[in-house]
């Protein structure tokens, strides 16, 4: 799948890599126990939370955002890997759901 994009969730401080359904599929990238990427490999699917100005906005720009796939449809998104964004949006979205999650943490865990 596209290890890259786990990867580099993987990298963001206090990460790691949880099965909450069992292997392989989906594969939730979480801080604090609260998951910030949700990948779902067989069907190149990518859950990321996102403001939710944001996530409308992203919706009507990118035919390849929509709403988040078994997940709050106000507060998440669904990303198609294979789609037209790139990698860098990609990548940014990583950033603004990590960032997302993070702030609504308590400020020990912010911390670590």
């Amino acid at each position: 799948m596209n290890n890259k994009f786990i990867d580099y969730c993987l990298h963001k401080k206090g990460a790691f890599q949880d099965y909450p359904l069992g292997e392989p599929d989906p594969t939730a990238i979480k801080i604090a126990g609260k998951i910030f990427a949700l990948f779902y490999e067989e069907k190149g699917y990518l859950n990321l939370k996102c403001d939710p100005v944001i996530a409308e906005r992203l919706r009507e720009q990118h035919e390849d955002v929509r709403p988040g796939y078994h997940m709050n449809k106000q507060h998440w998104n669904t990303i198609i890997l294979a789609g037209s964004l790139s990698e860098r949006d990609i990548f940014a979205m990583i950033d603004q759901s990590y960032d997302l999650v993070v702030k609504r943490l308590p400020k020990r865990s912010q911390a670590r």
